[in-house]
């Protein structure tokens, strides 16, 4: 998978550092950056300290020696890193987890101790985490991971049927009419082993579901947190036996690495006791859900995958990366990581749900390797995620397996990811014989392209993590993200998990955040269905995300293109509407529900949103619906970057960020994200591409304005003007340059207030 694993463990060693960069002395268990003193924050841009530079992979990868981990840890940190995250990989001497091996790591972690440095552990040898570097199979065979199986066999009643059950735990034994969809559960007909029915008149599917050991590449079951620790005992559980007093000082974090569900055979993992849990959650049986796991079983399908995808992916969340999580507070670390695959749209097979599994992480992350850009459409997922769950950092691996990488690259992937959330960055970076490196580049003093510049680097990336790290987010829009439709979308036995399996036609979320982001250049957060109706209040024209850190108030809620939604999330949506909020809905409305029984519902508040304008749509670019609080239902059938500038210039001309022309850039980006960092407002905008910027840019709000250069930490006052209920600058930016625009005095948005 990827070199996601180093990059997640540097990632990680980097995200606590931001912290201990942005307050040091913060106790490591507390995952957030507290606001700083202005002459704090202005000292440490001008001159950053050397602890908050990034902390790179550190790929274990020859034979091992004191003399040389202490020459590359102290050439490493001149160069302006602050840490390691230590993948041990292939080719390495001694072997994982020998004692010699743990001596060798206990002398990279002294020395870091002594050179100021932090560590990240990274939970694996190579990658994907779950396997304990094959030992776990060894050791626990009862812990790896187990699939779901279907069996199905065809009967024309009347018919005596009898017939073993097939191996493994029965999860569910299910007749389904061919021609009516009819199901009746079959449990109670099983005895000794086999299943004996009289079968009715008709066609029938006899369908059997079990549980069935699967134990791709060793890896664990991540939904049994029993697993899960047993897995841990063998990796981190050594870590701390062997380095005890360092946790929570020199070691302030952990990493793993892409444990996704794809692993499994056909992406079907499961567990023994998924009924039980289901059971207990929901106060009913599941048994007549399985078939709609592999079938259309009528009106019912979407409600039953939601149920049954939904379920697993909590299992997921909680079972391998809550359970991680739990160990990490309780030994004063931090826990950091990414799934894989996060740019694939639809994530029900790979981690179930790209935001849900890490609502208990302290550090969401995310890796870019590969080709430039390659993940950009899942950043906002991620940052988003954080943002939804209140974590005020976002990590991502970044930079490995592009060879000849142009240096112009670490800055462009930075601006890029920073002005979408992310703000702490783990390179993929160092090895310890860069002669048997697996994936270039190497990012360390001895290579002749990359040394060079990485002092300047460090202090750039120092830069944008000591401001980028505090503070809230601010943004005008709000994007459902479609969990519902995309669970609904999926099942078993169709395309490759890996890729997505099956992605739902109407699935557009991805391309309009890219839309936003990159071509309409306004900021968004995406909105989990869960955190919706469970921390978003309706206040007047706005909807209030509720957070104690991280709460923002969004102007618009972008409803993407869904066949299936949440009853529940859609009803919180009417009533933004209904007290004057604006709803845009693109390609497609849906019309069904996620919950059992509501798609009535859902079809008729989609009816009081939308009609009647969509009788009247034809080939427009939108059409709109208003009510007497001035609240307006747009509805675009293309979701275009012209229509959707169209209508938000219409429905928010005075947004919070507005690019008054909207330049066309090459060969990257141009983006920007806009915080309140210790009482103030602080606008970042990057441009990553190779064409000089000169555009002029509307900020809400009275803005008195200081220009920060994160390149060089010059600071000085700029002209603007006032434009309206907002202020003009102008943006000069060349290629591959980025600036901090900083507001004097109080913020501007005039709803800083939770309680307001």
């Amino acid at each position: 998978m990827r070199w996601n694993a180093t990059r997640n463990l540097i990632l990680a060693g980097l995200l606590l550092l931001a912290v201990r960069i942005v307050a040091a002395g913060l106790p490591v268990r507390a995952a957030e950056a507290p606001a700083a003193p202005a002459a704090s924050l202005k000292n440490d841009f001008v001159s950053p300290p050397a602890r908050l530079g990034t902390r790179p992979l550190w790929f274990w990868n020859g034979p091992l020696s004191d003399a040389k981990t202490v020459e590359i840890m102290t050439r490493s940190a001149a160069s302006g890193y602050a840490g390691f995250g230590i993948l041990p990989s292939e080719k390495m001497t001694p072997a994982f987890m020998t004692p010699e091996f743990l001596a060798h790591y206990r002398k990279a972690v002294e020395t870091a101790a002594t050179l100021g440095l932090k560590m990240c552990l990274y939970d694996e040898f190579w990658f994907p985490s779950g396997a304990a570097g094959g030992e776990l199979a060894k050791r626990s065979p009862e812990a790896l991971s187990q699939r779901l199986d279907m069996t199905e066999v065809s009967a024309q009643g009347p018919l005596a049927f009898r017939q073993p059950i097939p191996r493994g735990r029965l999860m569910s034994v299910v007749a389904m009419n061919s021609a009516t969809l009819e199901r009746i559960d079959l449990a109670g007909k099983v005895r000794d082993g086999s299943l004996a029915w009289d079968v009715p008149s008709g066609s029938w599917k006899i369908l059997f579901f079990a549980c069935v050991p699967d134990g791709a590449r060793g890896l664990v079951d991540y939904l049994e947190p029993e697993s899960v620790k047993k897995y841990m005992a063998l990796t981190v559980g050594r870590y701390h036996a062997a380095l005890g007093p360092h946790f929570g000082k020199t070691i302030d974090s952990v990493f793993y690495d892409e444990p996704t569900m794809h692993w499994v055979q056909g992406g079907r993992a499961w567990t023994p006791a998924f009924n039980e849990k289901f059971r207990r959650r929901f106060g009913r049986d599941p048994a007549l859900l399985y078939p709609a796991l592999w079938f259309d079983i009528g009106p019912e399908t979407a409600a039953a995958r939601n149920a049954l995808f939904g379920f697993r992916a909590e299992l997921y969340a909680d079972g391998f990366v809550g359970t991680l999580q739990e160990w990490c507070r309780a030994h004063g670390v931090l826990l950091t990581g990414h799934q894989d695959q996060e740019e694939i749209v639809n994530p029900v097979g790979l981690c179930g749900d790209l935001m849900k599994c890490f609502r208990a992480q302290d550090i969401p992350g995310i890796d870019q390797i590969f080709q430039y850009g390659r993940a950009s459409r899942a950043y906002k997922v991620v940052s988003s995620a954080a943002a939804n769950f209140d974590r005020p950092l976002v990590m991502c691996e970044c930079y490995g397996g592009t060879a000849n990488m142009p240096v112009a690259n670490l800055y462009k992937e930075a601006m890029d990811q920073f002005a979408k959330g992310v703000n702490l960055f783990v390179p993929h970076a160092v090895w310890y014989d860069p002669a048997t490196m697996v994936f270039p580049p190497e990012l360390s003093y001895r290579d002749p392209t990359y040394g060079p510049v990485l002092v300047d680097y460090n202090r750039y990336m120092a830069r944008l993590q000591r401001i980028l790290q505090q503070g809230r987010h601010v943004a005008d829009i709000a994007v459902l993200y479609p969990i519902a439709t995309l669970q609904a979308g999926y099942r078993f036995g169709v395309g490759v998990p890996y890729e997505g399996g099956i992605i739902p036609p109407e699935a557009d979320y991805m391309d309009v955040g890219e839309r936003l982001s990159l071509d309409v250049r306004r900021d968004f957060t995406y909105i989990h269905p869960d955190i919706l109706d469970q921390k978003c209040e309706v206040r007047g024209a706005s909807l209030h995300l509720n957070n104690p850190r991280n709460f923002e108030d969004y102007r618009v809620m972008i409803l993407p293109g869904s066949r299936v939604i949440s009853a529940r999330s859609l009803a919180r949506i009417q009533a933004f509407l209904d007290a004057g909020g604006t709803v845009i809905a693109t390609t497609r409305l849906p019309d069904q529900s996620a919950e059992s029984g509501q798609d009535a519902s859902v079809v008729r508040m989609i009816a009081a949103m939308f009609e009647p304008a969509l009788k009247t749509s034809g080939a427009a670019l939108w059409t709109v619906r208003r009510n007497a609080e001035g609240g307006r239902a747009y509805f675009l059938p293309r979701p275009t970057a012209e229509a959707l500038r169209g209508v938000l210039d219409e429905a928010l001309p005075v947004g919070d960020v507005v690019f008054e022309k909207s330049p066309t850039v090459r060969d990257g980006n141009l983006t920007a994200i806009h915080k309140v960092v210790d009482g103030r407002d602080i606008y970042f905008f990057g441009n990553s591409s190779e064409t000089p910027v000169d555009c002029p840019v509307r900020l809400r709000g009275k803005l008195d304005l200081e220009e920060w250069d994160p390149h060089t930490g010059q600071i000085h006052r700029i002209a603007s003007q006032p434009a309206g209920a907002s202020t003009r600058i102008r943006l000069v930016l060349p290629r591959v340059q980025s600036r901090f625009f900083v507001a004097a005095g109080a913020p501007q948005d005039d709803r800083e207030r939770p309680g307001r």
